[in-house]
């Protein structure tokens, strides 16, 4: 019995949104903020963009070269990395590159980062989200999913009753997306400037009157590898422009 539990939790866990197609959250904006987002020449997010530049000739380019060199990366993360025996970020892997050149870590939502994730993520616009799940991810995944579904806070609330229940009907006037993270690190009208996907999961967890994840935590990293396995086959959009 037991083994065939893990055989219905590996079936499960390759069935993303079962009975609902991934939907970016670009689709549930208005037509404004959409236009901002697919003109270069309006996207605020490209400031951000410009920024990482400067910040990867500083130090990136004698390792990695130009940063089209980066293509594919932002879409295959978060990634289950076996010698960590978890998930690791983007902003993780930026922040292992420091640490083997003797640098200190940049915090999610520094603006350093943030260029820099910006600017990588950027050279993957347009490429399908590509996260493995299988093989040793599978437990990762599992913890994700469990955090997703999980009632959490005062409110008693879990990710998936807003996202993936209520998804396509209206809060406030406004569309409940999926909560897809295929445009991060991307830009909120509401925060007037960029910001991580870490960043909007506290603001979802606060909301609920729920403790927020620790930055960094292998918690946090599991349920944004669930979040992008769940997006898997929507279009990198980095960065994104949401309301």
């Amino acid at each position: 019995m037991t083994r065939l539990r893990r055989r219905l939790r590996a079936v499960l866990l390759a069935l993303p949104l079962l009975g609902a197609a991934p939907h970016s959250g670009h689709d549930d904006a208005s037509p404004a903020v959409q236009a901002m987002q697919d003109d270069d020449a309006e996207n605020p997010g490209l400031l951000w963009v410009q920024q990482g530049a400067a910040l990867w000739d500083q130090g990136c380019a004698s390792c990695h070269g130009a940063p089209g060199s980066m293509r594919g990366v932002s879409a295959r993360h978060p990634q289950f990395d076996p010698a960590l025996g978890r998930p690791i970020t983007l902003a993780g892997r930026v922040n292992q590159c420091r640490a083997r050149t003797g640098e200190a870590a940049w915090t999610p939502d520094s603006e350093e980062m943030l260029s820099v994730t910006a600017l990588v993520g950027r050279q993957s616009r347009g490429l399908p989200v590509a996260i493995d799940g299988s093989g040793a991810a599978q437990a990762a995944l599992e913890q994700g999913r469990a955090l997703f579904t999980e009632r959490q806070g005062q409110l008693n609330l879990s990710c998936a009753q807003c996202h993936d229940d209520l998804a396509g009907q209206r809060l406030g006037g406004a569309r409940i997306p999926q909560g897809q993270p295929n445009g991060y690190p991307l830009y909120r009208l509401e925060w007037q400037g960029l910001g991580s996907l870490d960043r909007r999961l506290r603001n979802c967890l606060t909301g609920v009157r729920a403790e927020p994840l620790p930055p960094g935590s292998p918690e946090m990293a599991a349920l944004q590898f669930y979040l992008g396995w769940r997006s898997n086959g929507l279009r990198v959009e980095t960065p994104a422009v949401r309301p």
